[in-house]
């Protein structure tokens, strides 16, 4: 039977303990932490490495995009042949930061319930908006995503909030994780799927079964490992 959305992969890179970053506040960060600390920094180039060798369309958040820096007005950005779907309610993008997605990748979709975001200033050939009313319809967007859009197969690198509605949602189909050989700790800092905890007996449908596809050791003592999600 052919599939009526997306086939979605969640790609990201964490901690022994599951931790996607190195506090939980926003002046922490992995890409910005982990090459100050001897023993990570060497082996982390492996991980950019796979990163380059995902889907031609990501799936991030605004509130990521605005961490990394994306608003901060920038010259000469290089192309790449990536496009990028881009979650903003708030918003966390500014018109600088559409800008400079809209300089780099090939396409940007905006995905927003705020009706005032500031991408709809824009009249860019390669932007494209996606509205809904109080509450994204995830179920809905990735059969857009690809009934409208065409597009096949996502990498998923959001928060650990948006990556557990996607998982108890059943949308998440395949997980590739790069795990960094540290500790983190920290009850408040982000996860590769955090969430609301669960509490009654009927809550353990939203539990995932995996199946191991690959478990590949990398350099460094880095790991590289890939899991079918049973849906």
């Amino acid at each position: 039977m052919q599939r009526k959305r997306t086939f979605n992969t969640l790609f990201m890179l964490s901690s022994l303990d599951g931790k996607i970053s190195t506090g939980s506040n926003d002046n922490r960060d992995f890409d910005k932490d982990l090459p100050k600390i001897k023993r990570l920094e060497e082996g982390l180039k492996q991980y950019y490495e796979l990163e380059q060798k995902t889907d031609l369309h990501s799936l991030n958040t605004g509130k990521v995009m605005a961490k990394i820096g994306m608003n901060i007005k920038k010259n000469n950005i290089s192309k790449i042949p990536a496009s990028f779907i881009i979650i903003d309610n708030k918003p966390h993008l500014t018109i600088n930061g559409i800008n400079n997605l809209l300089k780099k990748c090939q396409k940007v979709y905006i995905v927003t319930t705020n009706k005032k975001h500031p991408a709809f200033q824009l009249k860019e050939k390669n932007l494209k908006i996606i509205l809904y009313g109080k509450k994204i319809d995830f179920i809905a967007l990735f059969s857009k995503l690809k009934i409208e859009f065409g597009i096949k197969n996502i990498t998923v690198q959001s928060g650990g909030t948006l990556n557990s509605i996607l998982i108890r949602k059943g949308l998440i189909d395949e997980i590739s994780i790069v795990i960094a050989p540290t500790l983190i700790g920290g009850k408040d800092t982000p996860t590769i799927f955090d969430g609301s905890s669960l509490k009654l007996d009927k809550d353990l449908k939203y539990i995932k079964t995996l199946e191991l596809k690959k478990c590949e050791k990398l350099k460094n003592s880095y790991l590289h490992l890939t899991y079918k999600v049973n849906n």
